[in-house]
């Protein structure tokens, strides 16, 4: 739902009336997760979906229809017939889909708006929806707070995290995409002539030196650490600070050979073999690019693979469902 928030909040400042449409179940396979949402306005106009776009003609008018009755529904969207004439998704799967109103001045308007406050300044929320008896209400809740029965949560305002040490040409791409994919950017680089914002405007900017600067983070799970410098006085300080610590992901750019000349000077440094196994060096995945978004791209790949614990295999040469099940707790 995070992706329709800046833009449903807007129309809501403005007094317009939105309905959402929310993917609250999946069965089998299907093109978008728990969460994913719609938006549609009282004048028409939509951001977000909920598929791949074989249902979404079917949503817009259902989010129509809740603006003009203002009743929540719940739709189950399954397999087209055998014709390919009814709505339904081709994938061979079904999900089930939460239309609210959300009317502007209401109390659901200002969760919205609540959210997306959170949202942008990161302050770690959860949202349930009821798909029960109480369809469409929804709570506000403490960041790890149980919903109540029958409601699915949803968590704001904790956005992944990527963090880039030195701010050379290859950290100018992997910010822009990594800000692309939601994910909340840092660059750090003691040197003040590279690391500035006009090179960097979709990040935060710290000039430091960057064993220093992490030392003084909160990393978790759900921070990747990209070490990009390929300068052994910033890389291997500022890896040694990575590796101790809870960060989901670490990884480093550099040939074989720097490669190895790296793991000799960690291992000097006192780095623990344990933690030289998390290193992911040289960084990203082999995709076969080599301009500073094509590398991008391969580091960013290798990212999500490592946090949903997937191969990063082609498709076509695996079997079984394309995604893993849903959770009853998803991000927003």
């Amino acid at each position: 739902m995070r992706e329709i928030l800046p833009i449903a909040a807007a129309w809501l400042r403005d007094g317009r009336d939105v309905a959402v449409a929310t993917v609250v179940g999946i069965a089998g396979s299907a093109p978008r997760e728990v969460g994913a949402s719609m938006a549609v306005s009282d004048r028409g106009k939509a951001v977000g979906n909920v598929s791949g776009g074989c249902v979404e003609g079917s949503v817009y008018e259902r989010c129509r229809d809740a603006l003009a009755s203002g009743a929540p529904s719940l739709e189950r969207f399954g397999y087209a017939d055998a014709e390919g004439l009814a709505v339904g998704l081709t994938c061979g799967g079904a999900v089930e889909v939460l239309v609210r109103p959300v009317r502007a001045g209401s109390a659901a308007a200002a969760d919205l708006l609540l959210l997306a406050a959170r949202e942008r300044s990161g302050v770690p929320t959860r949202f349930a929806l009821s798909t029960g008896a109480d369809l469409g209400r929804g709570w506000m809740l403490a960041a790890h707070e149980a919903p109540p029965h029958g409601a699915l949560a949803l968590d704001f305002g904790s956005p992944a995290r990527l963090v880039i040490v030195g701010a050379v040409e290859f950290a100018v791409s992997l910010a822009r995409l990594g800000a692309a994919m939601g994910m909340r950017v840092t660059v750090v680089d003691p040197r003040d002539v590279f690391a500035t914002a006009a090179r960097f405007p979709e990040a935060q900017v710290v000039v430091d030196w960057p064993d220093r600067w992490l030392s003084g983070q909160s990393l978790d799970a759900r921070t990747a650490v990209c070490v990009l410098s390929h300068d052994p006085r910033f890389d291997v300080p500022a890896l040694r600070v990575a590796l101790a610590s809870p960060a989901g992901y670490v990884g480093a750019m550099g040939s074989r050979v720097t490669h190895d000349d790296r793991l000799s000077r960690l291992r000097a440094a006192g780095v623990a073999p344990g933690q030289l196994d998390r290193l992911r060096s040289p960084i990203g995945l082999d995709l076969g690019g080599r301009t500073p978004d094509e590398t991008a791209l391969s580091i960013l790949a290798e990212i999500v693979a490592d946090r949903h614990g997937a191969t990063g295999r082609r498709l076509s040469q695996l079997s079984g469902a394309v995604h893993a099940p849903a959770s009853a707790v998803v991000p927003g």
